[in-house]
């Protein structure tokens, strides 16, 4: 249930700029995949980004994330550089990874990214190691970990859930519930309408939330996010969305024109919370893009004049340097 008192207008403007960040990026990004100028796996987020914003925003620089093969959102929303990003999705040395790893492989320890997984489900144990770790060290940060509604069925997903709970570690098992596993319906896939409801066999909190709506993302993960520091155990969060690209970009969509519609009109996230925030003008909207889309040029310009990694980038990268 979503918090009674006001939030600050700053407050929703700054959910709102990461929101539109990861957006216009994505946008982007599919411009340039399309023109052969991004290339590799790249699977997009459009539509998900009340998820990344709304739990990034609940957590401290100081805290742990561990994201997915669809990361792009997971790591700006986590105060990735967009510079970073872009030199990485275009192979370029000064990306986060030095341009070794592509869009499902971003990593920033100076930030608490953990980075993206391309293995489904894998981000959960990784996530885990680093909730032990705060845990050992006696400290108060939280990890937390992003999954799909087909990873939800993985074991070591539930391996993963169960040890938390038993060791009453400081987790936040994120499912982002999207309603398709690359192409395969989770209706077809999952056995309970509400993956949420799987907590209780670890006896962990399970919350299910409205996932394009990014204040409900926001309380639910603050709440999970104190009982974790707290020393009170896991939590996990089933945030319902709708990813609205195909699966990525080699991929056609085949999914019903009439499902996709209403989650890009009345239910896209961003303007579920643009209702929300006053004196949030047409004007001033354009203004925040405007700003939104000269950060987006400069990081272009950036990654296309940056240089390709060289072969000692490659193994100072595979050797952990």
């Amino acid at each position: 249930m979503l918090n009674q008192q006001p939030y600050d207008q700053e407050f929703l403007l700054d959910l709102y700029r990461t929101m539109l960040k990861i957006r216009l990026f994505e946008m982007e990004i599919k411009r340039l995949y399309g023109q052969g100028r991004v290339r590799g796996a790249v699977h997009l987020c459009i539509g998900q980004e009340a998820v990344a914003a709304g739990v990034c925003k609940a957590l401290r620089p100081t805290d742990w994330v561990a994201s997915t093969h669809r990361g792009h959102g997971h790591f700006l929303a986590k105060g990735g550089d967009l510079k970073g990003i872009m030199a990485e999705l275009m192979g370029k040395a000064a990306g986060c990874s030095r341009g070794c790893g592509g869009s499902m492989h971003l990593f920033a320890p100076p930030i608490g990214f953990l980075g993206g997984n391309g293995i489904v489900g894998a981000g959960l144990p990784l996530a885990l190691g680093a909730a032990f770790s705060a845990a050992y060290r006696r400290t108060d940060e939280v990890a937390a970990a992003f999954f799909g509604d087909g990873a939800s069925n993985q074991g070591v997903v539930h391996e993963t859930l169960n040890l938390a709970a038993l060791w009453k570690l400081p987790l936040l098992a994120v499912c982002e519930n999207n309603a398709y596993a690359a192409t395969t319906p989770a209706a077809q896939a999952v056995s309970v309408s509400d993956i949420a409801v799987r907590a209780q066999g670890y006896g962990m909190p399970g919350l299910s939330v409205d996932g394009n709506d990014c204040l409900a993302v926001y309380e639910a993960t603050a709440e999970a996010a104190a009982r974790a520091r707290a020393g009170q155990g896991p939590t996990l969060i089933e945030c319902k969305t709708y990813r609205v690209e195909a699966h990525c970009g080699i991929i056609a969509d085949r999914r019903p024109r009439l499902e996709r519609e209403p989650w890009q009109a009345e239910r896209d996230p961003l303007a579920v919370l643009a209702r929300r925030i006053p004196g949030l003008t047409a004007a001033r909207d354009e203004a925040i893009r405007r700003s939104l889309r000269d950060e987006l040029g400069a990081a272009l310009e950036f990654a296309e004049q940056s240089p390709p990694p060289h072969v000692a980038d490659f193994l100072r990268t595979f050797a952990g340097l």
